[in-house]
């Protein structure tokens, strides 16, 4: 039996953070008397970012006196007192080690059950002024829970907690902690835990989608997930020949410097080519490979921005015989092997990625359902039409729609929902962001699971920057102070070139300090929302993650450049 030692709450307030100002409700007070439990909250108590905090599955934080104590010895410090830690509920006698999820616990006249453990947020270093602190307690196997209210009720500070049901399979918060968070995991416990029906929805899916990816690993697909073709940094390519698609798309087929063939990539994949003619530095650009992935050479088709100085220099200089420095072929977007029907949507220049995944389902002459649906302004920017239509007359269950917008012919959600989907569709989806978010939301107001529509985003990646209020937006810029004389770092999606300065304690801090787009949450190199591509050159890092990410890839916020380096950000 466990007993509530202080019931705590705090309303979200702003918070200076060096130049930024955070909104969190992580300061509580301790309560005296007794305190309203509710199904989202306790009463006097609010969250700042309620994408990664409160809601159902979230609606009360604990933590434990045993893990106060050894904080204390561990931080050699003497100031921690009830609420420290952000918690609603600080209580004794339930141990990370010994508590499941899905456990169930009586406090006062009010139920609730264990649903997963604590998110790892920068905050929670924020407030205790210790930045490492979220990789601490997973490494500590110390997180703290949350509880999902199941009967509302009254707690007070000296309530006994009574567990009055154990959770399916009995996995303890410090065990699951780990499966999420550290490598080497147990695959029989990942596989127990997305059968507990108590895990919060946002954990069960990224079990899954692990579970997913171990599972692709062992079935030879064609290559393991994060593993990329071909070679490090960029090489030279030469342009064997070139095509106008449309007055506006010039076509580049690219072959290697030698005789043999290039690395298949995955259809959707992408090229980041180096330009030198195009300017100083040689601007970088990523296009999608829009070819069949296994002709033994590359295809990328780019569309002419009289705005875009790469793409005008491309359209105008490129001829049979240049040449090219690209990186390997890259990226997540790609059509991954299956039997269930397959739609293909996009918009404009947006066709490319897709029209290799067209490719590589007419060379295997597949017999799934297959819809490709396409928009542009008329005929005549009407890039692949005959490409496309060969590649579907060859395909036995596939067919076209193409929506011509000069003629008011609108792909939206009516003419997706008239195509009768069912449930188990795959759909990728590449065109302007405004597009992928409408035909999103169609998609999934017909019922096809979100999580089944992939997308693919060549701008800068939406920022994920938790509890940070919004500032004017700024283009990625050179930072403030004196430049840096250390290794160049090239954002490609951003387009900027900087040069390290170690006064910055990561590359994510000298990211923030540009304005390029960013993704965080712990800070601490253990929740892998950082993760970004690398493109070129070599980092180390500063303070070592607990799990590596993937091979190519880097957490930025525990890392600096070791040599010039080019990042996909």
């Amino acid at each position: 039996m466990g007993k509530l030692v202080s019931v705590n709450v705090g309303m979200p307030k702003d918070v200076r953070w060096g130049e930024r100002v955070v909104h969190t409700g992580i300061w509580k007070t301790a309560l005296d008397g007794p305190v309203a439990v509710r199904r989202l909250n306790i009463d006097g108590d609010g969250q700042g970012d309620l994408a990664g905090h409160g809601g159902e599955h979230r609606a009360v934080m604990v933590y434990q006196t045993e893990s106060y104590d050894f904080w204390k010895h561990y931080l050699k410090r003497d100031d921690l007192q009830a609420g420290h830690f952000g918690e609603n509920f600080t209580i004794t006698g339930l141990a990370d080690a010994d508590v499941c999820i899905g456990d169930r616990y009586r406090i006062g006249t009010a139920e609730f059950e264990v649903t997963q453990p604590r998110v790892t947020c920068f905050r929670v270093g924020l407030r205790l002024g210790v930045p490492e602190m979220p990789k601490l307690l997973v490494a500590q196997h110390r997180p703290g829970f949350y509880f999902r209210v199941i009967t509302e009720g009254q707690v007070r500070a000296g309530d006994d907690i009574v567990r009055s049901r154990r959770g399916r399979h009995e996995l303890s918060v410090a065990d699951v902690d780990a499966l999420l968070y550290l490598p080497d995991r147990n695959i029989d416990q990942l596989r127990k835990i997305v059968d507990v029906p108590a895990l919060s929805p946002g954990w069960r899916q990224s079990f899954v989608d692990m579970l997913a990816a171990h599972d692709s690993r062992t079935a030879a697909t064609p290559l393991p997930i994060g593993t990329e073709p071909g070679w490090n940094g960029f090489r030279s390519l030469r342009v064997s020949a070139t095509s106008l698609e449309t007055p506006q798309v010039l076509s580049i087929r690219l072959r290697a410097d030698g005789d043999g063939p290039l690395p298949t990539p995955l259809p959707g994949q992408y090229l980041t080519v180096k330009v030198p003619g195009a300017g100083k530095p040689a601007p970088l650009r990523s296009y999608s490979l829009s070819g069949d992935p296994a002709a033994g050479e590359y295809r990328i088709s780019v569309k002419r921005d009289e705005h875009g100085w790469v793409s005008r220099w491309l359209c105008d200089h490129i001829k049979a015989g240049s040449s090219i420095e690209a990186a390997a072929p890259r990226g997540d977007f790609y059509l991954a092997e299956g039997s269930t029907p397959v739609v293909l949507i996009s918009a404009g220049i947006g066709a490319t990625p897709l029209l290799a995944m067209l490719h590589t389902l007419a060379a295997a002459v597949s017999s799934r359902e297959i819809w490709w649906l396409h928009t542009t302004r008329n005929h005549k920017t009407h890039a692949f039409a005959a490409e496309v239509t060969g590649l579907i007359e060859s395909l036995p269950r596939a067919r076209q729609r193409v929506f011509y917008t000069e003629l008011h012919d609108r792909l939206d959600h009516d003419a997706i929902a008239s195509l009768g989907l069912s449930a188990d569709t795959t759909v990728y989806l590449c065109g302007p962001t405004q597009f992928m978010t409408d035909m999103r939301s169609a998609l999934t107001d017909v019922g096809i699971d979100s999580a089944r529509v992939h997308s693919e985003l060549f701008g800068a990646l939406l920022a994920i920057n938790p509890g940070i209020v919004a500032a004017p937006p700024r283009s990625p810029h050179q930072p403030g102070g004196p430049p840096g004389s250390g290794p160049a770092i090239t954002f490609a999606r951003s387009g900027l070139e900087v040069n390290w300065s170690p006064s910055y304690g990561s590359i994510l801090e000298l990211a923030e300090a540009c304005d390029v787009p960013t993704r965080f949450s712990c800070r601490s190199g253990v929740c892998h929302v950082c993760e970004t591509g690398v493109i070129a050159g070599t980092t180390k890092y500063v303070q070592s993650p607990l799990e590596p990410p993937n091979s190519g890839s880097v957490l930025i916020c525990s890392a600096e450049p070791v040599s010039d380096v080019v990042l996909d950000l």
